[in-house]
């Protein structure tokens, strides 16, 4: 990467979802004085140019029809008003500072790639690009269209909308992309940032499918900003929108390049495979950039890394619940003692899982309601949490359990129609509950754990006695063989997380308990027929895996 842009994922943020803008004192006392001058007069500016650009976006569909609206514009429209938005454009990120942008390489045409990806994505500052790439069509969220200006501007571009909380829209925005980069020159070139969200650049985010879906050829587009202070970045944590404006915008200018690379032509398997192909694009990018390609990826407001369909978020909500348990002063026994009344009033059934801010302080036995809320606010929207959620979530993390116990506690309480077995949708709602988050795709862990029968049916053949025979016997007896079918499937969901080759770094590297005081050596603990990886998670002689207990 160029110089001022060239860190890795490890050695400053723990993921690419973290930035701060770094300055030496010197440059915060140049900031704070530039800045003082050159933001109002330039924020001011740009102001000025979007509303200009605001009645003119309007006229450019004036007076159309929806059919109309739905074909691309030709004609005086195009080539009266495209060039004014154009130049106007440039006119609003001169005025922020971005006084050049150098280009390497050669943009391709519209026969050559429909559409452009374009990486890494670090702010809203990166709609410079359309000005190079003349205002190709992009892909926006339908909730963007209400804001002022951006939405005459979207109408203007004939973007492509997708409302993310309504997954038909999805659907039809799929529809709409295969159309138009499957035109054939009709539709103009599209432009797409294919990691979906914002980070800190250290290196490439799993790549959306979207961009890939029609199978045609794509022209990867690299983003620099070779700058000796780093302003530009907005991402979920650290530097907000506003911080990148001001601190942009109080330098005398800020570079920014544009680098094409060789069009990308998918095989026949790529073409197929629309993941494979994104993949193999962020690869190739990453390489191109020097940085890392990583599984990331923001689900619903949330950082995660995706492994065998599973979602594992980067800050577990269990590991944020336990510091903020200790640092209300609770101690190891009173927050067992508050995940037994947990487990106790879920088994019951009579209060419900769910769990208002106000009864998580009592159970949790807090001092002040906001702990309770903010722990609320790890798990969902609202002041309430499922229990069940934050109970495994946290006992997986905090060593108050054997695993195998844990995992046989869920495997009982989720299969809710006491059958002693689970559904794909049970099983997800268990990874969920360990995992702190929902899971949507665990159809590769169901089969996985169905290979030697199905979780649904049964483990294997011993279960599918327990369970024939319990039809003769009395109801006690047939309580026994559910117990026992359900320790059976247990058993097999429990051997593919802890021998698959993927599933099993979920509890080896995810679920890694924090220890408290000095831990055995590896030679120690073999001495005593266990072997130690290096989460502190033992396997006895036996293979059979345990989670060391809090004293």
């Amino acid at each position: 990467m160029e110089k001022g842009d060239c860190c890795t994922a490890t050695q400053e943020y723990p993921h690419p979802f973290v930035f701060e803008v770094k300055l030496t004192r010197a440059q915060r006392i140049r900031g704070l004085i530039l800045g003082s001058v050159l933001v109002p007069v330039r924020v001011t500016l740009a102001a000025l140019f979007f509303l200009i650009m605001w009645p003119i976006a309007r006229l450019r569909l004036a007076g159309l029809s929806e059919e109309e609206r739905a074909r691309p514009v030709t004609g005086w429209r195009r080539w009266l008003y495209h060039p004014i938005i154009l130049l106007l454009s440039r006119a609003v990120f001169f005025s922020l500072g971005f006084l050049w942008v150098k280009v390497k390489g050669r943009r391709a045409d519209l026969k050559e790639a429909p559409v452009l990806v374009v990486a890494p994505h670090s702010g809203f500052l990166d709609m410079l690009v359309l000005c190079p790439t003349q205002l190709a069509t992009v892909v926006s969220r339908y909730e963007n269209t209400k804001l002022p200006v951006i939405g005459a501007l979207l109408e203007f571009n004939q973007s492509v909308l997708v409302s993310r909380k309504d997954p038909e829209s999805r659907k039809m925005a799929v529809a709409k992309l295969i159309e138009r980069l499957t035109s054939k020159g009709y539709w103009p070139q599209m432009l797409m940032f294919p990691e979906g969200t914002t980070t800190n650049g250290r290196a490439l985010i799993k790549f959306k499918p979207g961009a890939f879906v029609a199978g045609v050829p794509v022209q990867p587009v690299l983003l620099r900003y070779p700058n000796k202070v780093d302003t530009v970045r907005w991402t979920y944590k650290g530097a907000s929108w506003t911080d990148s404006v001001w601190h942009t915008a109080s330098q005398f200018y800020t570079n920014m390049t544009v680098e094409y690379l060789p069009v990308y032509n998918p095989s026949e398997e790529e073409k197929k495979n629309p993941s494979l192909y994104a993949d193999n694009v962020q690869k190739l990018m990453a390489k191109a950039l020097g940085v890392p390609a990583t599984d990331h990826v923001m689900e619903g407001r949330v950082p995660v890394s995706k492994l065998g369909g599973l979602s594992l978020p980067l800050e577990p909500p269990g590991r944020v619940t336990l510091s903020l348990l200790r640092r209300n002063g609770l101690e190891a026994h009173e927050i067992k003692a508050a995940l037994t009344k947990m487990i106790d009033r879920c088994r019951s059934g009579a209060q419900g899982s769910k769990a208002s801010a106000d009864e998580l302080t009592s159970i949790l036995s807090l001092k002040d309601k906001q702990t309770a809320v903010s722990i609320c606010g790890l798990y969902s929207k609202d002041e309430t949490v499922d229990l069940r959620q934050l109970y495994f979530s946290v006992s997986a993390l905090s060593d108050f359990t054997n695993f195998k116990a844990l995992l046989h506690s869920a495997f009982t309480l989720f299969d809710q129609e006491s059958k002693g077995s689970l559904s794909g949708e049970e099983l997800s709602d268990l990874m969920g509950a360990l995992l702190g988050i929902p899971q949507h795709n665990t159809s590769d862990l169901y089969t996985e754990a169905s290979s030697q029968g199905t979780l649904t049916e049964g483990a294997h053949s011993q279960c599918f006695f327990f369970l024939f025979f319990s039809l003769s016997i009395k109801h006690d007896a047939l309580c026994r063989a559910k117990t026992k079918m359900s320790k059976c499937l247990t058993e097999n969901l429990l051997r593919v997380l802890t021998t698959h080759p993927t599933y099993q770094k979920v509890v080896n590297d995810y679920l890694q308990a924090e220890e408290e005081g000095p831990q055995p050596s590896p030679a120690a603990a073999a001495a005593n027929g266990k072997a130690v990886n290096s989460n502190g998670v033992t396997h006895g002689a036996n293979g059979f895996l345990q989670h060391k207990k809090l004293e």
